[in-house]
This record gives structure tokens, sequence and C-alpha cells, in this order.
């Protein structure tokens, strides 16, 4: 079955999904009409920006509901997404804002995918406000370039009333060029502003930057910002969220208060207790800029000069295959030891994946720093036995995730649960 699927051209299976949701759409009738959307899109930080916005609108006593990779929740009830899906089926999404409109939400915080965007499975919906997070390198095994894949994102922004855009992205003025009533561009850098000379545009900046290894510190627009989530990729989800706050009339106090009460967002930097004062991170890190970035916060917030950076991570299998060597090299690049193992595979060999890898690691000798051990738990008790006082284990790639695709099967699986199972075995 897979293999025929694999024979049908994505066009005639994007009409398809087409038909699809024009039936949803019909059959809930057109709810996302009663509720403000907005979508949040991008390579990486959606899910966080996500998070962050809901909150937010909670804070200001908002009824909200929210659908993302990790969760959904509805005016305050919450379940996981086991999906393995970033955005739901169109009839799934239907019945989700139905339900949402229901419970008399005026808010529906939606992550939007590219995936979704060009298979129509959000057609229908009406989004008020979109938000890019970044383009940067992933499903080109779907979108091919980089053009197409911006391209689809672009999709997002063409009939919004409110934009919101992280100017330090490649090419964010793409996304600035659309008739919104509303535009918000956000950076972190410091030229951005004087290239930027549109007055319709409301820029925000963060200042004062202060990085720590569990918390981030900044000023916007002289109003003092702390948020338990650290890395300047966070300051730039809080800046998005905080852009779609404005929007909607909230206060700055209000913004950052909520902003300060989210302590963690589960398989997002997620750190997990230990005895052994180690630092061990589960990310969902699964691109070259998202490895890069983590890897480059991982390596200036050491506890010590002499502490180590231990990397346990894959690459999904029928993704893009071509970022697999990148990944290697930028990990190898920071890390001090590094552990390849088993993401997801899917239909794919993983011991192929694991080699595709393995080709862009540098300065590493097999079996002394560098190791290649299939089977996850094995990668991750390797990784906690290697390491000592002070030292940083990251296990990057799968996050919050409850399972792991093999072939046609989901099995159970938690970076989490399984770093604290094997701690317990090694005590």
């Amino acid at each position: 079955m897979y293999k025929l699927k694999q024979l049908i051209p994505q066009n005639i299976k994007n009409l398809y999904h087409l038909a699809l949701a024009i039936l949803a759409n019909v059959a809930y009738g057109f709810p996302s009409r009663k509720i403000k959307i907005i979508g949040v899109t991008g390579t990486n930080g959606k899910t966080t920006t996500v998070q962050m916005i809901a909150k937010i609108l909670e804070e200001a006593g908002k009824k909200v509901a929210m659908a993302s990779t990790i969760n959904f929740r509805i005016n305050g009830v919450e379940e996981k997404n086991l999906s393995h899906y970033t955005t739901k089926s169109s009839f799934a999404m239907q019945e989700f804002i139905k339900k949402a409109v229901s419970a008399g939400c005026k808010y529906l915080v939606l992550e939007t995918s590219s995936h979704s965007i060009d298979q129509y499975r959000v057609w229908g919906i009406n989004y008020h406000t979109a938000v890019i997070t970044n383009v940067t390198r992933e499903h080109l095994d779907y979108h091919k370039t980089m053009e197409s894949y911006r391209k689809v994102k672009l999709k997002l922004f063409e009939k919004v009333k409110t934009a919101v855009v992280n100017l330090d992205m490649e090419n964010s003025d793409d996304f600035l060029k659309f008739n919104a009533d509303k535009k918000f561009g956000y950076t972190i850098k410091s030229n951005q502003e004087s290239r930027i000379k549109n007055q319709e545009i409301k820029i925000l900046k963060a200042e004062n930057i202060k990085l720590d290894v569990d918390k981030s510190e900044f000023i916007i627009r002289d109003s003092k910002f702390i948020i338990h989530l650290p890395g300047e990729f966070n300051i730039e989800n809080a800046l998005a969220a905080t852009c779609v706050g404005l929007s909607e009339n909230i206060s700055p106090e209000t913004i950052s208060k909520a902003l300060g009460k989210i302590k963690e967002i589960l398989g997002r930097m997620e750190h997990i207790e230990n005895n052994r004062e180690l630092d061990i991170i589960v990310d969902f890190a699964l691109t070259p800029d998202a490895l890069d970035k983590l890897y480059g916060f991982l390596l200036k917030t050491k506890k010590r000069n002499d502490s180590r950076i231990i990397a346990v991570f894959g690459s999904c299998g029928e993704r893009d295959r071509g970022k697999r060597p990148m990944m290697g090299e930028i990990v190898s690049q920071y890390a001090d030891f590094i552990i390849i193992t088993n993401d997801e595979p899917y239909h794919e060999d993983p011991d192929k994946i694991i080699e595709e890898i393995a080709k862009g690691i540098k300065n590493k000798k097999e079996n002394e720093t560098f190791w290649k051990i299939p089977d996850r738990r094995q990668a991750i008790r390797k990784a906690l036995e290697i390491a000592s006082f002070g030292d940083t284990i990251a296990i990057t790639g799968m996050g919050a995730e409850e399972s792991m695709v093999v072939g046609d099967e989901k099995i159970p699986w938690n970076d989490r649960k399984v770093v604290e199972e094997e701690l317990r075995k090694l005590q």
C-alpha cells in the first residue's frame, strides 16, 4: 500500500485533499468564520510560539483554543497530539474548530505546516493573523527547492488582516508585501530598524539581552521581560507572540506576565532533573539551522570550561536526505562526543540514515568520540555512561513524541521517560 501511494503524483493527491476540505467546511458550516484564527507557520519555533500566544490571550481573559504539534486545548481543557502531524486532516480540523466555537472560544491559535497549506488541508479556514517564525532548510523531499517551500508559506499571508514577520530571517520582506491592515516585524539584531523604513510596519526589538541556562531576560520598548525558556531563538518566539498580543490591544505588562508564567514546553529545551549534576536536555531540533542555534547556545552556557557536550540525535526517515550530512557536520562543530541513533525511520532503512548523517561528522574518531548506535535507548544509555559531573547531554529530534514510527507501526516511545528510566538503572 505504501509503495502504491508513492506512485500517485502529489498534485493528484492534492485535488483529493481539496475535495475533502470543501466537504469538511460544508459539513461543519464553515466554523472558522465565527472565531478569530491566528496561524503560526515557519520551519522552527512554531510550537513554542503557539503556546506563548495562547498564554498571552488567556492571561488577557480571552477564551482560547489551540492546536499544535504537541497538544490541543479548548478553553483550558487539554489533550496530547499523538498523531505526529503538525496540522490535522481537514475533517478533523473543521470538527475541532466547531468544538472551539461551541465552547465559546473567541480565538484559535493554529500551528500551520507547509504541507497542510500545499495540500489544501486548511482550505476554507479564515485566518485573521499570520505569523512567520523563519524559513530554513527542511522538507525539500516534498517541496524540492527552498523557493517553492517559501512560496507555500507566503500563501498564508495573502488575505490576513495582521501579519507578523521575523525580520532577521532571509527574504523577510516577501512576507510584508501583502495588504494586511496591521504589519509587525520583530528583531534581535541592530540593523533592521534602519533597513525597514516603511512606517506602516511596527517594529519590535529585543534589547539588553541576557541569556542564562534556564532563562532569558530582555527589554522591549522599556518593558522588562523574563522568560524561563533559554536561547535567543526563544526570545524570537517571545517577540512573535508579543507582536500578536499587541495587535490584539493587550498591554505589554499583561504580555510580560503571561510569558513569565511559562515554565517549560514539553520537548522544547526540556531539562530533566537528575542527581548527577548533568544538564540533560530533550529538544525537537531536527533541522541544520535548529541544531546550529541549539548547540551554539549550549556551548555559550556550559557550566564549566572543561564541561563536555554529548549529542544524541538521528534524522527522520522519508524526509529531506540532503540535510543529513549537514546535521552531522554542524553537531560535530560543537559536541565533544556524538552518538548517532535511530529517529523515526518510517519505511527507510535506519542504518542507511545513520550512515548518511555520519558522512558529515568532522574531527571525531569512531568508537572513541563518535558512535553509531541504532537502538535509541542504548544510545541514550551510552550518553549517560560517558557523562561526568557538569556535562551537557542533548537528545534531539523527537521532542515530546509519545511514539516512534517504524514502517506502518507506532512503537511507544518518549525521550524523557527513557532518560529517566535509564538514570534509575544506573544509580
